[in-house]
């Protein structure tokens, strides 16, 4: 039985993946600050540590014994990273060596981790490819980049590194996230029935959460040959913003208002998974639509309490709630 050690483990996706590991019965450990309610089902096959990956002598201690390690841990995007640059480089960027040399010389096999598609920046080509330049406009993305390629300098025949490039995630989970794209959208337009589109030319790559699941799945059991030192893209459909709010009106109602006002973000770029495709066979199972029909029946029968408002559901609030250092 491979045992795994999921760093974030009680996040957003990290809460689904475990969930998902243990229905599959591996045995999983999690580290993880709990900063949030820990959403993760009860399992005998499951040791959730509340800790730091800045504890280098934690990490010495508990990642001894695993066969994989994913490393999902971090300050997540860019609002929660700005509030406080300083922890979000501690956390983000100083950690991560220490960790990966960690995972090495306690025996992991293989090293999966998260970073972001936001590492390309403002792109012009109509797809983006693993192979283009990475041209990241804010310190979370940055460091991101950074951390790549501090963790190719370790590929090994005996360590096993992989590199994702997720799109921005959405739909249900256990630890639910409503401050990303298709869930605030689908948030606003069930309980306000008005949606505040900014700009909305841009285009967004998204993936929908229990796709997110199944490609880190993929990667606990692909051919180490086919995955070592590969980066990998993981998305499914490029929407404009524009776009998102059309679904989300079409899923929860036509009585839902879109307004639109004008945005300096002009982040935007159309990825391509096409890679992961042709390597790995990965085909997405879900649709944004799918993610969004999920919320609105989540918020049918009030599972989520307070969505509006509950810092639960939104990180930077929850951060500077517990004024977190």
């Amino acid at each position: 039985m491979k045992k795994i050690f999921v760093t974030g483990g009680a996040g957003y996706v990290g809460t689904s993946l475990v969930n998902s590991l243990i229905s599959k019965n591996f045995k999983v450990s999690v580290l993880d600050l709990l900063l949030f309610e820990n959403k993760i089902t009860p399992n005998k096959n499951l040791h959730v540590i509340k800790g730091d990956i800045r504890d280098q002598k934690l990490l010495k201690k508990i990642i001894k014994d695993h066969n994989i390690l994913i490393h999902l841990a971090c300050i997540s995007n860019d609002p929660s990273f700005e509030l406080n640059p300083d922890l979000g480089k501690k956390i983000n960027f100083d950690a991560f060596e220490p960790l990966v040399k960690i995972s090495r010389d306690s025996g992991v096999e293989r090293f999966i981790y998260a970073s972001t598609s936001s590492v390309y920046g403002i792109k012009k080509e109509k797809n983006v490819t693993e192979d283009m330049s990475l041209e990241p406009l804010t310190d979370y993305s940055r460091y991101k980049a950074e951390c790549e390629k501090i963790l190719n300098k370790y590929k090994s025949k005996d360590f096993t590194i992989t590199t994702l490039r997720p799109a921005t995630v959405c739909g249900f989970s256990p630890r639910q996230r409503l401050d990303l794209v298709v869930n605030i959208l689908t948030n606003l337009a069930f309980h306000k029935r008005e949606i505040t589109v900014l700009g909305g030319a841009q285009l967004r790559p998204n993936i929908h959460i229990s796709d997110m699941v199944r490609a880190y799945e993929l990667f606990i059991e692909a051919d180490k040959s086919k995955i070592n030192g590969e980066i990998f893209n993981v998305g499914f459909e490029n929407q404009t913003v524009d776009e998102l709010a059309i679904m989300v009106k079409n899923v929860i109602g036509n009585d839902v208002n879109i307004r639109k006002i004008k945005s300096n973000d002009d982040r935007s770029y159309h990825m391509s998974s096409e890679k992961i495709r042709s390597i790995l066979n990965f085909k997405p199972a879900y649709t944004i639509p799918d993610a969004i029909l999920d919320l609105k029946s989540v918020f049918e029968k009030k599972i989520l309490k307070d969505c509006l408002h509950n810092s639960q559901y939104f990180n930077v609030k929850k951060i500077q709630e517990i004024n977190f250092k």
